[in-house]
């Protein structure tokens, strides 16, 4: 008969989190160490030899990017499903009251016709871009080495479907205020066959065939997410203003605002896999390398929709300067002490 004190202790409610010795946050509850497909030989528990896990250990579990401890990662807004979702109530509340506003107002009819053809031209594809993101975004929620950045990248897809609708619903608004400008029909051709769009279109169409986790991070929350905020959105915002279309400014700054949550917590896996211990070096070079091999389509992006945006400007080149130097302030070399 076993003694009393052989028998092993039951595990506490919420035991992964006992070290911290107080009661755990409803983040840590709800955010940490949920993944169960991890084991490195058969992450989906059907042998290692099944095509589901040899994809998983080479494109998540053998990913240059390493770090001792994946699920140590935490959200800066420590954001979970319920808190999402109360701020983007408050969100869509008021993108929704911004629509209504201007439709009562009748913003589209007093479009200038010259600003109607660069909507058709330069606002109402974007719906394809965005689609493009929102599927990268789905594909690192399913390859992210720990649930702490899962959910960072489920929230952010979730933008983006929203952003898709947002701009769907635009189309059908400006396709009732004028009928022949091609508001509803012409999207698909503009971003298969427009100059404007051909950057944008190559590096996603790259980014996402990108099958390495941490690359495709880089790729596009690093390298094509700011450049679409730097030139789809601030600079069309200010041109948008001075076209008279107040609407589609303020709309581009509603969706400013998931961007930057975005770029927040980016910037912050980011920091978390350079002080990796034994990794963070190597990480600063992989995540420097990969920049560099992204960036180049990312500018190319850049200067197309901006050459269209505003002809014969330098604002392609304005844009660039300022993706660039947040580009390089994520992977400096720390300040030497003493």
């Amino acid at each position: 008969m076993s003694d009393a004190n052989d028998v092993a202790k039951p595990l506490k409610t919420w035991s992964h989190l006992a070290k911290n010795r107080r009661r755990p946050t409803e983040y840590e509850i709800v955010s940490t160490k949920l993944l169960w497909s991890t084991d490195d030989d058969a992450p989906w528990a059907m042998g290692p030899d099944v095509p589901l896990s040899k994809w998983y250990v080479k494109y998540r579990n053998e990913s240059p990017l390493r770090h001792a401890d994946w699920d140590g990662f935490r959200d800066p807004d420590q954001l979970v499903y319920r808190t999402y979702n109360m701020i983007q109530d408050g969100q869509e509340s008021h993108v929704d009251g911004l629509l209504d506003d201007h439709s009562k107002n009748e913003h589209d009819s007093g479009l200038s016709d010259e600003w109607v053809a660069q909507l058709a031209r330069l606002y109402t594809p974007s719906r394809y871009l965005l689609h493009t993101v929102q599927m990268s975004t789905a594909y690192l929620a399913a390859l992210a080495p720990s649930s702490t950045i899962e959910n960072c990248f489920i929230f952010e897809s979730g933008d983006h479907l929203r952003w898709v609708s947002r701009v769907a619903y635009r189309t059908a608004e400006l396709a009732a205020a004028h009928p022949s400008a091609g508001f509803g029909s012409g999207e698909r051709a503009r971003w298969e066959d427009d100059e404007a769009w051909q950057g944008f279109r190559e590096l996603m169409e790259r980014a996402l065939v990108a099958w390495d986790w941490a690359e495709q991070f880089v790729a596009v929350n690093l390298v094509a997410r700011p450049a679409i905020d730097a030139a789809m959105l601030r600079a069309l915002s200010a041109v948008a203003q001075e076209n008279g279309d107040t609407l589609l400014a303020l709309l581009c700054r509603a969706q400013l605002v998931d961007s930057d949550r975005t770029q927040k917590w980016s910037h912050a896996l980011v920091e978390y896999a350079l002080q990796s211990d034994g990794h963070g070096k190597a990480n600063r070079d992989l995540i420097r390398g990969w920049l560099d091999k992204w960036s180049a389509l990312g500018d190319k992006a850049i200067d197309a929709y901006c050459q269209a945006l505003v002809p014969g400007s330098d604002l392609g080149a304005e844009v660039k300067r300022t993706v660039a130097s947040a580009r390089a302030s994520l992977v400096e070399e720390p300040a030497a002490v003493g």
